[in-house]
């Protein structure tokens, strides 16, 4: 054997070494044992839906009749109008909050580093705090209403889209932003010229997608007094108006039907994927 094949030898990498069964075995034991933990902890037990079964049916039987009085309807109306406001509001507040954050955190655009950190824990605790505590927050400082929901929604949804816009971002082609960094131009210039252009398709579906999720999140959020179709559907819930009910959750559905197609639509318009 030659000097040569004893040196590429030495240097060729081994093969890395397998993972013994019994590490595995060990590791699923302890899956097993932290699910088992997790469902006996929630108290999930198959002969509760079993002895409870007479509330449900009745539930379901009540939601096929559903109140179709005009009055009632009227009031549906004027909800279901309400929670694409707080929604629509709300997105408007996010991306306010947003673009601040979403253009030094993405990678390309070169800020300093005490300037993408700063950016970074405004984004993370704009989201990590639920929209459900913010809604509770807003609706304790400035009370109940539509108002509460869409500023809660506001502010939750700015992390979000700070983060995931910056996702974005950083996605893009560099060989545009190299070229464009190449004659002189700054940072911004950089973002605004060559990689924000390169995004906005995929922007655009984020934020139809965002939207979509504002409309589910209002709906939750007027369980705690702030707002829209949620808020009706906790008073009929609480009073036990199933007939109510079921004509609050068909609103929400066709509510979210239409969203999904109006979405599709301004994607495909767009250039993003549908």
């Amino acid at each position: 054997m030659t000097p040569d094949e004893l040196s590429w030898r030495a240097q060729a990498p081994r093969p890395a070494p397998r993972a013994r069964p019994r590490g595995r075995w060990a590791a699923a034991l302890v899956a097993a044992a932290a699910l088992g933990w997790a469902v006996t902890g929630a108290g999930v037990r198959p002969g509760a839906l079993i002895e409870g079964r007479s509330g449900g049916l009745r539930l379901l039987r009540a939601f096929a009749h559903p109140d179709l009085t005009p009055g009632f309807l009227h009031l549906v109306g004027g909800a279901v109008a309400e929670t694409v406001q707080i929604s629509l509001t709300g997105l408007l507040f996010a991306v306010v909050l947003a673009v601040p954050a979403a253009v030094p955190l993405a990678g390309n655009v070169g800020v300093p580093s005490l300037v993408r950190s700063a950016a970074r824990m405004y984004a993370a605790v704009l989201r990590g705090v639920p929209d459900l505590m913010w809604a509770l927050l807003f609706v304790a400082t400035i009370g109940p209403g539509p108002a509460a929901g869409a500023l809660a929604i506001g502010v939750h949804g700015g992390g979000l889209l700070a983060k995931l816009g910056a996702e974005q971002l950083e996605a893009v082609d560099p060989a545009p932003v190299e070229a464009i960094r190449l004659t002189g131009a700054g940072r911004f210039t950089t973002a605004a010229l060559a990689i924000v252009p390169q995004a906005a398709a995929g922007l655009t579906s984020l934020l139809l997608y965002q939207w979509e999720c504002n409309i589910r999140t209002s709906t939750v959020l007027g369980f705690v007094g702030a707002g829209g179709v949620g808020q009706e559907l906790a008073i009929s819930l609480k009073l036990f108006r199933y007939a109510e009910l079921s004509t609050l959750v068909i609103a929400v559905l066709l509510l979210m039907l239409a969203v999904d197609v109006l979405s599709r639509a301004a994607r495909r318009w767009a250039g993003a994927a549908a």
